[in-house]
Formats: C-alpha cells, sequence, structure tokens
C-alpha cells in the first residue's frame, strides 16, 4: 500500500484498482490491454505484464494480439510468480488470464491494495458458453469491467461466443481461425446442436 504525504503532514493510503476486459475470441481483449498498457507507458508510469507460459501461440513470452501488435511481457507458470515479479511497477497487466488458476484473484487483490493499477484481459466464456476459470470472479471483485464483442463469423450480428470448430472435448485448445468462429448467441447455439 502506498502512503503518500498530505500537506500539513497527515498520511493518505492510496489503493490501487483491477480492471477487466472480457470477451470472445477476437473481439480485441489483447488489443485493449495493449492500448492501456501503452497509454500507462505514455504516462511514464511503471509498468509490468504477464502472460500464462500454456499461451505460446505467437510468442513465447511477449503478448501479441491477433492483428500482429505486440507488447514486451513476461510468462509465468503460476499466479504467484506475478507477485514476486511485480513489485516495483505501478500498472500490471495480465492477458490470457482465463488459463491461470483461482491463485490469480487473490494475486490480482493484492496487487490492488498494494496501490497497484491492475487490467487483466481473457475470454469470459469457455467453448460451451460456460464462465471460464476465474473470470466470472474477477469481474466480481473489479472496479471497472469491459466487454468487448466481435463479430459473428455466420450472419454478421454482435459476437460473444467462442464457437470451437473440432469436436475435442478439452477445456484448453489453443487455436486461431482454423479452430474457433466468433459467433452470436443464436449461430452459437445453432452450432452446438448439429455437433
Amino acid at each position: 500500500m502506498f502512503v503518500e504525504r498530505n500537506i500539513g503532514g497527515s498520511e493518505h493510503h492510496r489503493y490501487g484498482w483491477i480492471e477487466v476486459v472480457c470477451g470472445s475470441m477476437f473481439s480485441g481483449k489483447t488489443e485493449e490491454l495493449i492500448r492501456r498498457m501503452k497509454r500507462a507507458m505514455i504516462a511514464r508510469q511503471k509498468t509490468m505484464i504477464f502472460k500464462p507460459t500454456v499461451d505460446n501461440r505467437y510468442h513465447d513470452s511477449n503478448v501479441v494480439s491477433h492483428n500482429d501488435n505486440i507488447i514486451e511481457s513476461s510468462a509465468v507458470n503460476f499466479a504467484n510468480d506475478i507477485l514476486l515479479r511485480a513489485t516495483d511497477c505501478d500498472v500490471v497487466g495480465i492477458d490470457e488470464v482465463q488459463f491461470f488458476d483461482k491463485e490469480i484473484i487473490e494475486v490480482a487483490i493484492k496487487l490492488a491494495n498494494a496501490g497497484k493499477r491492475v487490467i487483466c484481459a481473457g475470454l469470459d466464456m469457455d467453448f460451451k458458453g460456460r464462465p471460464f476459470g476465474p473470470i466470472s470472479e474477477l469481474m466480481a471483485v473489479a472496479e471497472y469491467v469491459t466487454k468487448v464483442h466481435a463479430v459473428c463469423i455466420s450472419c454478421g450480428d454482435v459476437a460473444s461466443y467462442s464457437f470451437r470448430r473440432t469436436k475435442s472435448n478439452k477445456t484448453v485448445v489453443l487455436g486461431e481461425t482454423d479452430i474457433y468462429e466468433a459467433r452470436c448467441r443464436k449461430c452459437f447455439y445453432e452450432g452446438m446442436a448439429e455437433k
């Protein structure tokens, strides 16, 4: 927790906050995380960005959006690794937050209580249309939640779902447009019924 001195010598404790950017595949979650982090850098704030090591689709450590926007980051195996590395920064970015275990919730809370701005980006639903990993609990403890949307590949409507084109039942299957499509509610459930 930061302690600031006010005029007159009294102390004021400044707490941070948690922001969650969520949505389906191809909705611009990572793009929004990168935008917010770059704005913090322009403001000369100390930043650190993390992602889970399991997400190595574009790069082993850097965060890369679907349209090739890149920002330097660190890949970590466990949520607690973020606590150890983010001690000397003002803003902490966490991409693909759905791949972390529930420990990420307590990590985000501890970072915010230490005065840091914590920006988490991730899928809000899995391929079956259910809450994905710790994201729903993170949304509950966050001060700010932004849900971004894609365009339905089937009808062009607003898409909130990530439709998996393969028949795998594994929760985590990394892929891009070769495996996933953004779909609206109607087209998502029509596709699920056809499987």
